[in-house]
């Protein structure tokens, strides 16, 4: 598969993680104001809360591909903020896949942080790449923070992957509506 081929398939998996971010924000504003949305969200919540954190982890592992795909394969040099957005999701691999494997919804108190904290820097990484004036001197050494390796669809670059990939992490672990009491029969859930 060529580096293009996969840039495409990257900015597609981007496009449609972000309109479904959209289309999530969307509906929880309207839940605001409309009762029969609110119920609709939360029985969409209660369907999809068992299938919520393995699509976390299904996401993360997709950006964790990727992101190796990109610097070992295609040769895109990783710049710092690369490497502090790398330090957010790789962790978060083997965290989603342990909370996967056990079911456990309390992975939203650690994951969530870093998922944030990731797509601040992705966010601010982003818009260095619209605006370069906006460096502060994160990236005084080495491959320069401005530097954009490929932008498809208009608007998809390394940055926008990583940011949509983070908040899809942050939205999925925050469907599991509460966290299962250690008493609880684990066979009725």
């Amino acid at each position: 598969m060529s580096v293009a081929t996969v840039q495409l398939l990257y900015a597609l998996l981007a496009s449609a993680g972000a309109l479904f971010l959209l289309w999530a924000g969307t509906m929880a504003v309207a839940s605001l104001v409309s009762e029969g949305v609110a119920a609709s969200v939360l029985d969409l919540r209660d369907r999809f809360e068992r299938w919520a954190i393995p699509a976390a982890f299904t996401v993360a592992f997709l950006a964790t591909l990727g992101s190796l795909y990109f610097s070992e394969v295609a040769m895109y040099e990783p710049c710092r903020l690369c490497w502090y957005q790398r330090v957010a999701m790789y962790p978060l691999v083997p965290i989603l896949a342990v909370a996967t494997w056990r079911r456990d919804p309390g992975v939203r108190w650690y994951a969530i942080p870093v998922a944030g904290i990731g797509a601040i820097v992705s966010g601010y990484h982003y818009v260095l790449e619209w605006f370069p004036a906006a460096d502060a001197g994160a990236c005084k050494v080495g491959v320069p923070c401005t530097l954009v390796w490929f932008r498809e669809l208009g608007f998809v670059t390394l940055p926008f992957l990583a940011l949509t990939a983070f908040l899809l992490v942050i939205v999925l672990l925050l469907i599991p509506a509460r966290v299962r009491a250690q008493t609880e029969d684990p066979a009725e859930g």
